[in-house]
């Protein structure tokens, strides 16, 4: 019988990690997981050594503080490896804490598990040379995206592009229809999107210019559109203040359950720079996007980053397919110019945006966390 140990850190990895234990399930039933991870990890059968969320702290003031309850958590989770001898060690994303467990049992064990991680580093953006230091410890890597996979490869390790999770949750099932019956949108009417971000620098720097976009267009337009802008509950308060002088309808969703179809309503979206991005074009939903920082870590990023494109589609398709307005050029006149073009032109945008989603692992064969599943079952053939 295979044992996998899986390990998750943050709920991105939680749902990662649930459909990789469902996928290992169905193509070898008897194999065996123990781990850490959250409920969704746990409903695919997991019995968790803790909770993820003990794991899931961001920033030095909130680390500080629990400093050693996440080293004692490291150390039980290495232990736990040691105990157990597993066939394969899977750490998906968390590198802070995954890479340590990793190079700990690396270290620690004479015959060690072979060691894989899930979501690469993004090596392509920056630090390169992190892709040589992980080849050294890691067996196998399993990626996101097919762009990545020769960056590890060069240094001799195993690595395959498996496809992103989006692509397996409700996203691809949205419906825009089902959004507009429930918020009273005519089925006709035009609906304009807008994503602020969660940060309060987005809040304080690019929601504002985003908002005088999407006005703009509204005054160009024969009717004055819909406006949905999905957000977080204890974030629509900015949300509804940043947008209370529209004279038009706005729609603000702050449930969870609501934010694709949310997506799927909208004529054309602009948004903050970020996961957003992929996830407006792995729905097909025509839209640009803006960012604004600060003027200091504003150019410490232009020293690091060796990336041409922000956007993940962009840099997938190695053009701009999403209009791109950053820093200086995020302004809002040109930022409605060319939302306003493309819901006249969206279909150039969408067709690329087609092609992104089968990247991404949408209508192939076998489905991301299975690809993830089979790869790291080639590993347990290799060690019998």
């Amino acid at each position: 019988m295979t044992h996998i140990c899986v390990i998750a850190g943050e709920p991105s990895g939680d749902f990662l990690g649930g459909k990789l234990i469902e996928a290992l399930h169905a193509t070898q039933p008897d194999v065996q997981i123990s781990g850490v991870g959250g409920h969704h990890m746990e409903a695919a059968g997991l019995q968790s050594l803790f909770s993820y969320q003990q794991l899931a702290v961001m920033g030095i003031a909130e680390v500080l503080p629990k400093l050693p309850t996440l080293l004692a958590r490291i150390r039980q989770t290495i232990n736990h490896i040691k105990e157990t001898k597993p066939d394969i060690v899977v750490t998906i994303d968390s590198p802070d804490f995954s890479f340590r467990v990793l190079k700990a049992v690396r270290r620690q064990m004479p015959n060690p598990p072979k060691l894989v991680h899930y979501v690469a580093p993004t090596v392509w953006a920056w630090r390169e040379g992190r892709a040589k230091k992980i080849s050294q410890f890691l067996d196998g890597l399993i990626c996101l995206f097919d762009f990545e996979p020769p960056y590890f490869e060069r240094y001799g390790l195993k690595t395959i592009a498996a496809g992103h999770p989006l692509v397996e949750g409700a996203a691809m099932r949205a419906d825009g229809a089902v959004f507009r019956e429930d918020s009273g949108i005519p089925q006709d009417a035009k609906v304009i999107g807008v994503l602020f971000g969660s940060r309060k620098g987005e809040l304080k720097r690019t929601a504002p210019i985003l908002r005088d976009a999407v006005f703009d267009m509204a005054q160009k337009m024969d009717a004055l559109p819909h406006i949905v802008a999905p957000t977080l509950p204890h974030l629509y308060g900015d949300v509804m203040a940043l947008l209370k002088t529209y004279p038009g309808h706005i729609h603000i969703p702050t449930e969870a359950e609501e934010k694709w179809d949310a997506f799927k309503s909208m004529n054309v979206a602009v948004a903050v720079s970020g996961t957003v991005g992929l996830e407006l074009a792995a729905l097909k939903v025509p839209h640009v996007i803006g960012y604004k920082t600060n003027a200091l870590t504003a150019a410490i990023v232009r020293r690091l980053i060796r990336i041409e494109h922000v956007h993940l589609a962009n840099i997938m398709m190695g053009t701009e397919i999403v209009p791109e307005f950053l820093q200086q050029d995020c302004d809002a006149n040109r930022i409605s110019s060319a939302a306003v073009a493309l819901m006249k032109e969206p279909l150039p945008q969408m067709a690329a945006f087609e092609a992104i989603a089968h990247r991404l692992g949408y209508g192939q064969q076998k489905t991301p966390s299975q690809k993830a599943a089979a790869f790291l079952l080639s590993f347990s053939s290799l060690s019998s």
